[in-house]
């Protein structure tokens, strides 16, 4: 009898065991499902390998100092990041100065809150085979030519505004119409290549390119460089469904880059992130209606 006691409390306790592994794996996988992730994102204005590299290692950073999870997802093209940033989709994002206007008149709680030291005064660079010998703006008239992406700020939209200071109609002036050619690396290959006699591009891919002898500054060089302005920068969207503390905890991060991430910095051209606000590109904004790039 005694025997039976003791097999029947066996196998009972065997039950509640089964019972709570079985409980503690369905709550496991409950937190599984439910654990959201942070997606984060950028504008493809370069080499993708280059920008997978750099955003892949910035999502890892954020994962280790934030305790959640990170991904970045790329974009096709400048509108598709606006709009998976709309959408929600995107909870963080490297824009330029454009494409963070966009976003935020499309989601106007977001908020810019990091960007480079060199990204308060950023510049474009025009440039020209150099057998043309061009020295001004108004040398362009005539010229075939190739902005970057059409959302871009410093490869279209500022470069377009300094051509009508100029008194140049970027559609009627030059030899047929601008191109567009998706990416600042890209418009100095065209240029270089001969396919199109002069371009605009952001002057930080331009330097970097010469200094890694990308560009062969014998067939195609810089004629002339635009006024500053604000630029690229970190946009945070809404969070909706995280904790409160989230968004100051992203942007404490990105603050806090220093040597320790140098190898991060350095994809991204500078030495850290400095503190930003929307309304730094409010000129941005008035030059892009201005031109009818937002209505």
């Amino acid at each position: 009898m005694k025997r039976l006691v003791t097999f029947f409390a066996f196998v009972l306790l065997l039950g509640l065991l089964s019972g709570c592994a079985e409980e503690n794996k369905e709550t496991s996988e409950q937190e599984e499902t439910t654990k959201q992730t942070l997606k984060i994102g950028a504008i493809p204005d370069q080499d993708v390998s280059v920008l997978s590299r750099s955003m892949g290692e910035v999502a890892e950073y954020l994962s280790n100092e934030t305790g959640l999870e990170v991904e970045y997802v790329p974009s096709v093209d400048y509108a598709a990041l606006v709009t998976a940033f709309e959408r929600g989709e995107i909870q963080l994002a490297w824009f330029g100065g454009l494409t963070g206007v966009q976003a935020r008149s499309l989601v106007p709680d977001a908020e810019a809150i990091a960007q480079r030291p060199r990204d308060e005064e950023f510049k474009s660079v025009f440039i020209a085979q150099k057998e043309l010998g061009l020295t001004s703006l108004s040398d362009l008239k005539g010229k075939s030519f190739t902005f970057g992406s059409e959302s871009s700020t410093s490869g279209h939209l500022m470069p377009r505004y300094y051509l009508m200071e100029e008194g140049i109609d970027a559609d009627q002036d030059f030899n047929g119409k601008p191109s567009y050619s998706g990416s600042h690396d890209k418009t100095y290959k065209l240029v270089e290549s001969g396919a199109y006699q002069t371009g605009a591009l952001n002057v930080a891919v331009w330097e970097a390119a010469v200094a890694e002898g990308k560009v062969d500054t014998n067939k195609v060089d810089v004629f002339y460089t635009t006024p500053a302005y604000y630029d690229y920068h970190w946009t945070i969207n809404t969070l909706e469904g995280y904790d409160s503390d989230v968004k100051q905890k992203i942007t404490d991060a990105l603050l806090s880059m220093g040597s320790d991430q140098q190898t991060i910095l350095d994809l991204f051209q500078t030495d850290k992130f400095i503190a930003t606000k929307n309304e730094n590109y409010e000129a941005i904004e008035k030059v892009a209606k201005q031109i009818g790039i937002i209505k």
